[in-house]
C-alpha cells in the first residue's frame, strides 16, 4: 500500500473519530463559511475643528446693554459737568482780585470747616498721616495754625510724650474751637495753652528756652509769610534734639496739575482762605532750616517735612 493511501485512510478515520461535528450526507456539497465583516476603523479627529463648539455664541441682554449704555451717558456727562464748571471757575478767577493775606476767611468758615474738609481728608487717608506725624511729637510742644483742632486727638499727653502743648491760630473762632474739643478730649491734662497769635510773634515757653517740638498741618498754605514764620519757628526750637514737623499741601510734581491749581487759586483762596498752589519745597528752603526727612504723596501735593535748626 502506498504511503499516501495510507495517509488518507488515517485522516479518514481520524474525522469519523471527532466527537461533536455533525456529519454531512453523502452527496451533500459543502458551501465555504461566509467571511466576517471587519469594523470600520474610526475617523480622525480633523485638529483644526477641534476647539470649535457646537453651542451657539453668548448673546449679551438687553438690560445689560441698557444698563452700559445708561452708565457710559452718566459719566460723559459728569465729565462735561465737571469741565464746564472748571471753565466757569477759571474765568472766574481771572477777573478776581484776591490779597495774599486771606487768613481772615477763616473766621467765617470756622463753624463749618470740620464738615467741610471731612470727605476729602477720608478720601486722602490724612487722617493716619496727622497721627503718624503728632506721635512724633514730645516734651514742651508748640502747634502753629492748630485751626479746629484736628490733631487734638493723636497726641500723647503726659510724662513719657508731650510735658505741655501750646495751641495758636490767627483765627480766634478757630482757636475757641479746638479750646472746646481738647476740654472733652483730655479734661485731666492742665499743662495747655491757646492763643490767638501769628506763628512770627510767638514767643519761648515760659519755663524754658526752647520748644522741644514744633508741629503744623495745613497751614502754610494761609500765612501771609510762611518763609518768615518757619525761620521764626526754628529760633525757639532746641538747637540738638528739637525737630519741626509739618504736613502741607502745595504744588505738584506734574505741569498739567499746577496748570489746574494755579487757574483754580485765586477762587479757592477766596473761598477757603488757602493758597493751594504754593511751593512748599521752596518756602522749606527760603526758611533756612535743614531737611531731616522729606516725603510726598498725592501727585505730590501732600508734602511731609521733619526740619531742625541748621547747625553753624
Amino acid at each position: 500500500m502506498s504511503a499516501s493511501r495510507i495517509g488518507r485512510n488515517a485522516l479518514k478515520a481520524a474525522k469519523e473519530s471527532t466527537p461533536g461535528l455533525p456529519r454531512a450526507p453523502k452527496g451533500t456539497k459543502i458551501s465555504p463559511a461566509p467571511r466576517r465583516a471587519s469594523a470600520p476603523l474610526p475617523k480622525r479627529a480633523n485638529p483644526h475643528l477641534l476647539n470649535l463648539s457646537s453651542e451657539p455664541p453668548t448673546r449679551i441682554s438687553p438690560r445689560v446693554l441698557t444698563v452700559l449704555g445708561v452708565g457710559a451717558l452718566t459719566i460723559s456727562t459728569y465729565c462735561g459737568y465737571l469741565y464746564a464748571s472748571y471753565r466757569r471757575e477759571v474765568a472766574q478767577a481771572q477777573s478776581m482780585t484776591v490779597p495774599e493775606d486771606v487768613s481772615d476767611r477763616y473766621n467765617h468758615t470756622a463753624r463749618t470747616f470740620d464738615a467741610d474738609v471731612e470727605l476729602s481728608e477720608k478720601l486722602m487717608r490724612l487722617g493716619p498721616k496727622r497721627r503718624d506725624l503728632v506721635r512724633r511729637a514730645h516734651g514742651d510742644v508748640l502747634e502753629v495754625s492748630c485751626g479746629t483742632g484736628r490733631n487734638l486727638e493723636y497726641y500723647d499727653l503726659g510724662a513719657r510724650g508731650c510735658r505741655s502743648v501750646t495751641y495758636v491760630d490767627l483765627s480766634p473762632e478757630m482757636v475757641e474751637i479746638a479750646r472746646a474739643k481738647f476740654a472733652k478730649l483730655h479734661p485731666g491734662f492742665t499743662r495747655v495753652e491757646f492763643r490767638a497769635q501769628d506763628a512770627r510773634e510767638v514767643p519761648a515757653p515760659s519755663h524754658h528756652r526752647y520748644y522741644d517740638t514744633i508741629v503744623q498741618t495745613m497751614g502754610l498754605c494761609s500765612m501771609p509769610d510762611p518763609a518768615g514764620a518757619l525761620r521764626h519757628l526754628g529760633t525757639i526750637t532746641e538747637p540738638q534734639q528739637g525737630r519741626i514737623l509739618l504736613l502741607e499741601h502745595g504744588r505738584s510734581h506734574y505741569d498739567w496739575l499746577n496748570r489746574v491749581l494755579d487757574n483754580l487759586a485765586p477762587a479757592h483762596a477766596d473761598r477757603h482762605g488757602c493758597w493751594w498752589n504754593r511751593d512748599i519745597g521752596r518756602i522749606v528752603r527760603d526758611s533756612g532750616l535743614e531737611i531731616v526727612e522729606e516725603q510726598r504723596w498725592h501727585f505730590g501735593t501732600t508734602w511731609r517735612y521733619v526740619l531742625r535748626p541748621r547747625r553753624s
